[in-house]
């Protein structure tokens, strides 16, 4: 039976399933394209027709109720006209079908298929047939063609617009139609949301209303097998065939939501890209016509060339245009454009032109403008020679809305940044790769080395074996034997010794002491021997484990063990010896021998080099610790006056400078300017703008905000009290300058050439010699150039010259000078030859011509400058016997030749040649002597008064490897400020031991000096009785250049050593190696100098631990702090306390420091320990005068 149902409202499966029947309910989805998905409601139907996206049903009922259900059968569509109410699927239109519509005249546009396209109409009517199969579709809405032809007019609108108003009205006509079908889209999402929520509803609601009526579906088949059994009830069949039919439906709806939204975002995709299209050929066209426009001006205004667009922007793609017609390159055939960004600095480009269809000879080319960019730079040419450059001005094209110059420049900077970082690394890969190389090839030399060394004590060993061997035999008559004769390695024997055949005969123990194969190993056998009850006489025996691999079996008898033996029976000195009869054959023996040689040699060699390694790596991690250390103190020495925030200031940060004015010569001005640039006022960018500076936080500070730039290596700053100037505070000339850290560029390096006399070691008589070295090392571990000029001496010490050679010669003063060239201490030295026996005395001082020599040594010095091309920055002269060099560069080389050399000349003592150094002062570009406090001692000096204003104090310092009781060979243990006790310990008891004193813990206070009134020698005389009153020890180390003051020395020394033996010792000539066993094992160093320029004794001293104790005076002052009154001012130097110092030169004042200083010592050992560590970690070597002296380099070239 068929049933034709009509329903007015939504479908329900109540209406379906009223009467019990078998149903079979399938979903199908349909998608139509260019349809409307309509809202769903009460009022609506399923059987509105649509080609979009709908859902329909096939629901087939049978009224036979049996058990059996019949065999299914379907139907097919019909093939005839569709029936009412049904509208057959229309055939959809391709996307290019509709491009081609829309592209067909501007004024036709059509998007979506029109209502005439849909045959049926929108019917509110479901149509059920039972047995039949019928799709449910939905059509276009009234609305849905409203909104196409809106779209239509609206495109059409687009295409009427005047081009100089197309861009405008595209864009917004766009989003109008973009807006419209995104709409759209979004109400067919929305709709088929509904339908999901409506048919799941229905599915839901299925098995409810199936059990609720009572039907009974048989849609389970059964089997003639089965009808015996008991049947289910009707309930569970209901139950099963709504949850099956449940399941369907779902799947299927799930499926129909997949499909449909694919379609829906297909047709969105589809749009959108047509759209684009239209957009780009509207773009297109008016881009034609704007350029048309510009050719045709600029070509009557006589411009040859022009860019579209007409303002450039970085990051975008432009387009030159070259007039032909107007170049010079009108003739050729060839066009191309050469140029490059930011004033020819970045990105360099060269592109052919082509010839464009403007009107006129226009050519053209595409350019890409790099978002870095400020400025375009360009020319034409040929390719080869013919230019048009614009009337040798280039062209050039300001970018707009980009970073400026300076922003530029920065970007440079951090790319030259990036590049040096990478050379770095790969330099470092490089150094890495050839360590790594040497260090193989180093490994395999030494392996070589060891082998042939294994060899040759192989061969040594085995013909001292052989040799013993023909001594060896397996007994003595009535001395000793072995039992069993016949054994070999690591078997158990019994050895039996005659008692009385020899001098043990009385002795109460036997002891055997052995070893064997010529006592490769050492003592490797010791065994006590028992009285043998089997053997007649005095026969005793011990029982023997023959040592593996042995040959030959090495022993003596004693009374006692090793150690405690007393009496011995060595065979007449030539020991006992017994052949191993059935020893391990003898070349397997030396091969393995050999091998485990070899191998120890490796371990011993191994172990050998780890530890040299260590040690360097912790001395080179010391060093760069204390240089640390010591710019921190750099840093805040002017803290009272001068500081930044951050302390370290970092290339491309922002610092706040803050400056005290209180305590300087702007004092009490209302307002402080900030006045400053980089680089040693050498920045590209020039001086910063004078700042005012702000009242700080703290106090009297004023401060100002500092931006640093990348390629700073250096701050530099003033203050004035006025913006314009006024009163300057400038650092007495010397300016204010503080290092920057991580910058791109780094200092150029100076060239100073020192011209000296003496020079350690190798021309060493004082201090100067010590300083020129030392100064030099410190200033070229900084980067920079160092050369000496240096006498040749017939005396010099050559053996620490390296690479010496003769370099050339050249003509002075009628003279012939040869230059010989070589290195000392890594220094490149220059000695000079003038073969008139100026320096072939035997000597460096104390010839009755010195003023002489050293005068003619001061011009050769110069004259071989000029004659060598040589032109330093500094040239750096010393004492009286240089001095002559200051007036003769002034007055005969500045002008010709070394005009950019400026002349520093350093006192290192005033007692002799006070003319010379007054010339010196007088035509130097700066002068300086060895401490602060010496300056001011000497300020009044006639020769020093007038040159105030370019006098400077700088404190000398002490060369760290030299003076290092970590890698010193003269002393017993290596040691740190973190073993300093130890160390210290150790020291004195072998100097106790070397010098014949007393071994005990006592105060030693030790005296190096050159003995000099200038030493105070009344002062160390009356010291060494204080000493030995307060039951220390001393020990002196000098000579005297007077040979009374020695005579007087001898005579104290004897004197001590006779009834002070124990305590005491003087001794009176030099010795390098003592002084260094001194420094390390004296508690104490005494420097009571009655004045002291500088002093180098105290500082070494503090070097190993020692504590000195000073006269205040000079350098003496400047660099011991005493620990009970001068915290304040050692702080103000960021030190700590470090000795004991007195007033006054008599008896009094030296009995004040050193009892103070030896009662400490008694009373506080603990205090007095960690007083020597905080010593060791001060930092007196030369890192500190380096940056000293490189701040006067500069202001001399100022």
């Amino acid at each position: 039976m068929e049933v034709t149902l009509q329903a007015h409202g939504s479908l329900s499966c109540r209406t379906v399933f009223n009467q019990r029947s078998h149903l079979k309910l399938q979903p199908f989805l349909g998608f139509f394209p260019h349809g409307r998905v309509t809202h769903f409601s009460k009022s609506s139907s399923w059987g509105k027709e649509y080609q979009g996206g709908g859902v329909s049903y096939r629901i087939t009922a049978s009224t036979d109720f049996s058990r059996r259900r019949p065999k299914k059968t379907s139907n097919g569509r019909p093939k005839g006209p569709a029936s009412k109410g049904l509208t057959p699927k229309m055939p959809e239109k391709t996307s290019t079908q509709k491009r081609d519509e829309i592209n067909n005249g501007e004024k036709e546009v059509s998007i979506a298929p029109t209502s005439s396209e849909h045959v049926a109409t929108n019917r509110k009517t479901v149509e059920m047939k039972v047995d039949t199969e019928e799709e449910w579709a939905v059509k276009h809405s009234p609305e849905d063609r409203v909104e196409e032809e809106s779209f239509a007019e609206t495109i059409q609108e687009a295409n009427e617009l005047s081009s100089e108003n197309k861009s405008s009205a595209i864009a917004k006509n766009n989003q109008v139609v973009k807006n419209g079908i995104m709409a759209r889209v979004n109400e067919d999402m929305a709709e088929l949301q509904k339908i999901e929520t409506a048919a799941k509803s229905d599915i839901e609601n299925v098995p409810d209303k199936m059990a609720s009526e009572g039907r009974h579906l048989d849609i389970i088949e059964r089997d003639d097998t089965t009808r015996d059994k008991s049947t289910e009830t009707d309930e569970k069949i209901i139950e099963k065939a709504s949850l099956k039919l449940k399941l369907e439906m779902e799947a299927n709806l799930r499926k129909q939501k997949i499909e449909m939204e694919a379609n829906l975002r297909k047709q969105k995709i589809e749009m959108e890209a047509n759209l684009r299209k239209q957009k780009i050929e509207m773009e297109v066209n008016l881009r034609k016509q704007k350029i048309e426009m510009l050719a045709e001006e600029n070509f009557l205004r006589g411009n040859k060339m022009f860019i579209f667009p007409q303002v450039v922007k970085p990051d975008q793609d432009i387009e030159v245009f070259l007039n032909m017609s107007l170049s010079t390159l009108n003739d050729e055939p060839d066009v191309l454009i050469m140029g490059a960004f930011n004033d020819w600095k970045w990105k360099s480009f060269t592109v052919r032109l082509k010839k464009t269809l403007l009107k006129g000879d226009w050519w053209s080319c595409q350019l890409h403008v790099p978002k870095e960019a400020y400025k375009i730079d360009f020319v034409f040419f040929n390719g080869q020679n013919i230019y048009d450059n614009n009337d040798e001005k280039d062209f050039s094209i300001t970018v707009e809305g980009g970073i400026d110059v300076f922003e530029f420049e920065d970007l440079l900077l951090e790319e030259k940044r990036k590049e040096l970082e990478e050379i770095a690394k790969e330099q470092a890969e490089r150094e890495r790769q050839a360590e790594e190389q040497w260090r193989i090839e180093a490994e395999k030399a030494a392996s070589e080395a060891d082998r042939a060394q294994a060899r040759e004590e192989i061969k040594r060993r085995r013909e001292a074996l052989k040799q013993l061997l023909e001594r060896a035999v397996r007994s003595v008559d009535n001395v000793w034997y072995i039992e069993p004769a016949e054994f070999k390695g690591e078997d158990s024997v019994k050895l039996y010794y005659n008692k009385s055949s020899g001098p043990l005969a009385h002795a109460k123990e036997l002891w055997i002491h052995g070893g064997h194969n010529n006592w490769k190993d050492g003592l490797s056998i010791v065994e006590r021997l028992v009285s043998s009850e089997e053997k007649g006489g005095d026969w005793w025996y011990a029982d023997v484990v023959v040592p593996d691999r042995a040959h030959v079996l090495d022993w003596v008898f004693a009374d006692g063990p090793p150690q405690n033996a007393n009496v011995y029976d060595n065979n007449h000195r030539q020991d006992f010896h017994a052949i191993v009869p059935k020893g391990i054959p003898e070349e397997l023996y030396w091969v393995e021998e050999e091998h485990q040689i070899y191998r120890k040699l490796q371990e011993e060699r191994r172990l050998r080099e780890e530890a040299i390694r260590a040690k360097a790596e912790r001395t080179a991690r010391m060093k760069a610790e204390t240089k640390e250390r010591t710019l921190k103190r750099f840093l805040l020495s002017q803290k009272h006056i001068v500081y930044t925030e951050p302390l370290d200031v970092h290339a491309g940060s922002t610092v706040s400078v803050f400056y005290n004015p209180a305590n300087t010569v702007l004092n009490g001005k209302p307002e402080v300017w900030f006045r400053g640039s980089f680089n040693r006022w050498t920045h590209r960018r020039g001086p910063l703008l004078p700042q005012r500076m702000l009242p700080a936080d703290n106090g009297t500070h004023v401060r100002n905000t500092v931006k640093v730039p990348l390629d700073a290596y250096m701050m530099d700053f003033v203050f004035s009290e006025k913006e314009d100037g006024g009163i300057f505070d400038n650092k007495n000339g010397m300016d204010y300058h503080i290092p920057v850290f991580g910058g791109i560029a780094k200092e150029p390096p100076m060239h100073i050439v020192h011209i000296s006399v003496e020079m350690a070691p190798i021309a060493k008589v004082g201090g100067l010699g010590d300083v020129v070295t030392s100064l030099s090392r410190a200033v070229q571990e900084l980067n920079h150039n160092v050369d000496i000029i240096l006498p040749k001496y017939d005396c010099l010490k050559f053996i620490n010259v390296k690479d010496f050679q003769y370099k050339r010669s050249y003509a002075w003063g009628g003279t012939e000078i040869k230059v010989w060239f070589g290195k000392v201490e890594g220094l490149s030295v220059y000695f000079l030859e003038p073969q008139n026996g100026f320096f072939s005395a035997g000597c460096i001082y104390g010839c009755r011509n010195d003023g002489e020599r050293f005068g003619f040594f001061c011009h050769a010095a110069l004259e071989f400058l000029l004659q060598s091309g040589f032109h330093p920055d500094i040239i750096h002269c010393h004492d009286w016997s240089s001095a002559p060099v200051a007036r003769l560069f002034k007055d005969h080389y500045m002008h010709y030749g070394l005009s950019k050399a400026r002349v520093v000349f350093t006192i290192h003592n005033l007692e002799f040649g006070a003319q010379l150094i007054g010339q010196a002062m007088l035509y130097s570009d700066k002068a300086t002597t060895v401490s602060h406090t010496y300056s001011k001692e000497v300020a009044g000096n006639p020769s020093i008064a007038p040159h105030l204003h370019k006098f400077h104090g700088i404190l000398n310092g002490i060369d760290p490897d030299i003076w290092d009781p970590y890698n010193d060979k003269f002393i017993p243990i290596s040691y740190t400020s973190d073993n300093v006790v130890e160390g210290k310990r150790a020291a004195k008891e072998a100097l106790q031991q070397k010098l014949g004193l007393k071994t005990s813990d006592l105060p030693l206070v030790g005296i190096i000096a050159r003995l000099t009134h200038q030493k105070g020698i009344h002062l160390i005389k009356h010291a060494i009785w204080r000493t030995l009153d307060r039951n220390g020890q001393v020990v002196l180390l000098g000579s005297a250049p007077d040979p009374r003051i020695q005579n007087d020395f001898v005579n104290l020394a004897n004197q001590l050593h006779s009834t002070h033996g124990d305590r005491a010792r003087l001794c009176l000539a030099y010795d390098e190696p003592l002084s260094h066993l001194i420094y390390a094992g004296a508690d104490f160093i005494l420097v009571p100098s009655i004045f002291e320029p500088c002093g180098l004794t105290q500082l070494i001293a503090m070097r190993f631990g020692s504590i000195p104790v000073v006269r205040k005076t000079g350098g003496l002052y400047d660099t011991v702090f005493d620990v009970d009154h001068d915290k304040e001012r050692a702080q103000a130097q960021g030190l700590e306390p470090n000795g004991f110092n007195f007033d006054g030169a008599d008896a009094a004042g030296v009995d004040y420091a050193l009892n103070r200083a030896i009662s400490a010592w008694y009373d506080g050992r603990d205090w007095f320990n960690s007083l020597c560590k905080t010593v060791m970690e001060q930092d007196w070597s030369w890192n500190r005068p380096a940056l000293d002296y490189m701040e006067l380099y500069h202001a001399a070239r100022k």
